[in-house]
């Protein structure tokens, strides 16, 4: 049986991951700051699915965290098979209205663990022959948006570009950029969504069912959903001064994810 690890795993998509990564079967190593939370969502996927659910208690923006997690990914006895980077977060308001210790902390967790975790998953990985990665990122990758824009295009970029160095190695990544998706992300980031027309949200289960086939086919950057993809692809032949001025209005403060 195959295990997979999943940072930021009690709430929206890494929960999504959780249920259906254990329904197809897959032992859990489950991450993220709250014990309690952890331990109940351990608790529930076993009962439900007869999976093993590892509790793996790590904040992602302390390099302890960080360490702690890449020593069970880097464990030759206990495999990782599949590792979801799902970790993150908002900050609300524009840029020098967000403290630069939020600001770093970001970069801590959405670039530096990123980098970190999956080189070491993918490390033992190679070793083995077979693995995958999913970097969660987000559409607002492809916007300009601040430093939240700047760290998912970060994450969007390195992901395809260790692809393409680890290709013929037996190990797949992929980089997942969702829209707006109905999580606690905006409320644990302070940020209102009043304005964010119903047809944008997507539905995280369906999120991951989508990337889950994806990955599957191989593909290395996945954006969910045909009401995205068009808006992307629209995206792209807006001029960058008025994409930027657009994403100055409303992106900055209601980061998708």
């Amino acid at each position: 049986m195959t295990t997979a690890l999943i940072t930021g795993s009690t709430s929206g998509i890494g929960a999504a991951f959780a249920r259906r990564l254990a329904a197809d079967g897959h032992n859990l190593v489950l991450v993220a700051r709250d014990t309690k939370r952890l331990r109940d969502q351990a608790t529930e996927l076993h009962d439900r699915h007869g999976i093993e659910a590892e509790v793996l208690t790590a904040d992602l923006a302390t390099d302890d965290g960080i360490e702690t997690v890449a020593a069970r990914l880097g464990d030759r006895k206990n495999a990782v098979d599949l590792l979801i980077n799902n970790a993150g977060f908002g900050n609300k308001g524009r840029y020098l209205e967000v403290p630069m210790a939020d600001e770093l902390m970001m970069l801590k967790v959405h670039c530096e663990a990123v980098l970190r975790l999956t080189s070491a998953a993918t490390e033992a990985m190679r070793e083995r022959g077979r693995g995958g990665v999913v970097n969660v990122a987000s559409v607002a990758a492809f916007v300009p948006r601040g430093t939240y824009g700047a760290s998912k295009a970060w994450v969007v970029q390195f992901t395809q570009g260790v692809a393409k160095d680890l290709a013929g190695s037996g190990v797949r990544l992929m980089a997942l950029c969702p829209g707006f998706v109905r999580t606690e992300f905006h409320q644990r980031a302070g940020m209102g969504t009043d304005n964010i027309p119903n047809w944008m949200w997507l539905d995280a289960d369906k999120v991951v069912a989508e990337a889950v086939n994806d990955l599957a086919r191989g593909r290395s950057l996945s954006i969910p959903d045909p009401r995205y993809k068009a808006l992307m692809g629209a995206a792209k032949l807006v001029p960058r001064p008025l994409l930027g001025a657009i994403s100055s209005r409303t992106g900055r403060k209601y980061g998708p994810r």
